[in-house]
């Protein structure tokens, strides 16, 4: 459930190949040998797998299946398997808003009290349209790490929303964008009221069926569902079985099953006018303004963007043992959509590449290799506009980049430009009239952000070494926050910590009490108290520091 949400696979002993191959697409065997390639190179056979499927002008033209979808029964993954699509959820919780809209039920400029009057909008007019663009200022639920321990409580929607409602406001309606479930949470509340059925009937009843989404449905782990992909995460570089979550807590947000065909339906039936107007529909894949007029990127339940210079509708889903997907290049009529029952796999960056290719524009950059005597300009703290910093290091002849999280490899395939594995941000440095580096500009898709370079010097860890009976000092749980433990363990002379819900990851000294880690830009102190226990830590992160006491 999350905003930026990502990518998928194959396996050669997989069933499931080309649905259909038009003699007037002469092209579709060799782009699906290059979809091939791209899958296979990314999920191995006897892992965990995917489902891909590809349209163009109305046709299926790729549709397979690879990995496993059950790892445990040795169940090979089929094309019409069932996953979780999470976020994909928030453009049919949009589309039922809008269809209640077009009757008369409802305004996207009401004001939210008018369907919860009890919501403390904190003295702010907060419209239906902020929830469905993400522009409330509310704060998302899923941000909280507390609500972690929610996570297998079945509540009522007003439960859940009692749950976030007297969170301070992040910022004025209108102002800013920041993605957020509790918006889409309150949009499937606002439904129920407006419509008098339950969220789960209004979707069955009125977008899922009369699209013929035969396979598709509110999740549930009670109901028995056939081809049901498994979900998994990873611990390390092994999978795991993913943790439950009741899907009463995403709702409307991100409760939605499917299949990668049943989704190509829903892209039809859209385009098809069959659920609301063609204009209601151009009004929900088109850009939502700020009250300044500065762009968001995003519509009714869509996240707008480009591949290689072409439009893009499209929308990525992140939940518990699966991520998913779907982008539609409406001037193309090109659909792609992939799913993943594998939280540690996403499907993001192969979806693109496919979309790419199968447009006839694929990403394809050739490394060059950066001269010696220019390196070392590059290293820096860049810091943009709103204070996010990128960090430029050198190690040996390689140079990475880092914001909040992982360190990327760059590679250079222009003077001053540069390129990522997997990731389609260009970093192209600038420089002033003596040829000094004064900033970089990265563009992610058509999205641009510019850093200067500032003269704050670049953090430095430098790894020592600690014995086991050193390192046994930190090992226990920490509650950071209401339900969110860090639990920390050793193995051997090696310290890892795990946070709730997430992957375990090693922790690095770099003195008898600090740690660092390589995986994401964070730190960890050990606290000693008076009688010379630790039982605190401090999470150093993003800019800020979060206390942990011992709990166990």
């Amino acid at each position: 459930m999350n905003t930026k949400i990502k990518l998928l696979f194959l396996t050669v002993t997989l069933m499931a190949f080309t649905l259909v191959v038009s003699a007037q697409s002469p092209d579709v065997k060799a782009v699906s040998a290059e979809f091939d390639k791209l899958l296979s190179a990314q999920f191995k056979s006897g892992e965990t797998g995917c489902a891909a499927l590809v349209a163009m002008n109305g046709r299926i033209i790729y549709k397979k299946a690879f990995g496993m979808a059950n790892l445990e029964l040795n169940v090979t993954m089929q094309p019409d398997m069932v996953f979780r699509i999470g976020s994909i959820t928030k453009q049919f919780t949009a589309i039922a808003i809008l269809q209640l809209m077009e009757q008369g039920k409802l305004s996207l400029q009401d004001d939210i009290t008018k369907f919860i009057p009890d919501y403390p909008t904190q003295a702010y007019k907060i419209t239906i349209e902020n929830l469905l663009t993400h522009t409330s200022g509310i704060k998302s639920y899923t941000s909280d790490p507390g609500i972690m321990k929610y996570m297998k409580d079945d509540f009522k929607p007003e439960e859940v929303i009692d749950k976030f409602k007297n969170l301070p406001m992040e910022f004025a309606p209108g102002t800013k964008w920041n993605y957020n479930n509790s918006g889409f949470f309150l949009l499937g509340y606002i439904i129920e009221k407006a419509s008098g059925m339950k969220y789960q009937d209004y979707i069955e009843q009125n977008l899922l069926k009369p699209a013929g989404m035969t396979n598709s449905l509110y999740g549930s782990d009670r109901k028995i569902v056939k081809n049901r992909a498994y979900p998994y995460a990873n611990d390390g570089d092994t999978a795991v079985n993913a943790d439950y979550l009741s899907m009463l807590l995403p709702y409307s947000a991100g409760s939605l099953m499917s299949t990668v065909e049943d989704l190509y339906k829903w892209n039809r039936a859209l385009l098809s006018n069959k659920f609301v107007k063609k204009e209601t529909l151009e009004k929900a894949w088109t850009e939502f303004k700020l009250a300044d007029g500065s762009g968001t990127h995003y519509g009714y339940g869509w996240s707008l963007s480009q591949v290689q210079g072409s439009r893009t509708i499209e929308h990525g889903g992140g939940i518990n043992g699966y991520l998913t997907n779907a982008i539609y290049l409406p001037e193309k009529d090109l659909f792609v959509a992939v799913f993943s029952n594998n939280t540690a796999k996403s499907p993001e960056a192969v979806s693109t590449k496919m979309a790419a290719i199968a447009i006839g524009k694929p990403y394809t950059h050739k490394e060059t290799p950066v001269p010696a005597g220019i390196i070392d300009q590059y290293p820096g703290v860049y810091e943009d506009m709103s204070g996010s910093q990128r960090l430029i290091t050198k190690e040996g002849t390689e140079l990475f980049s880092q914001r909040t999280g992982p360190k990327l490899k760059m590679k250079q395939f222009a003077q001053d430009s540069f390129f990522f594995d997997d990731y389609f941000t260009i970093l192209t440095f600038k420089r002033d009239a003596s040829g000094t580096i004064t900033g970089v500009e990265a563009d992610d898709r058509g999205v641009i952000t510019t850093y200067q370079k500032t003269a704050k010097p670049l953090p430095s860890h430098v790894e020592i070494k600690l014995g086991s009976d050193v390192l046994s000092n930190y090992v226990g749980e920490f509650e950071l926050s209401p339900g969110f433990v860090l639990a920390v363990t050793t193995e051997g002379d090696r310290i890892f910590g795990q946070a709730t819900g997430q992957s375990k990851v090693e922790m690095y000294p770099e003195s008898e009490t600090k740690f660092f880690l390589k995986v994401v830009d964070a730190q960890l102190e050990f606290v000693k108290d008076e009688s010379g226990k630790f039982n605190k830590l401090i999470l150093h992160q993003g800019g800020k520091d979060m206390e942990g006491k011992r709990v166990k």
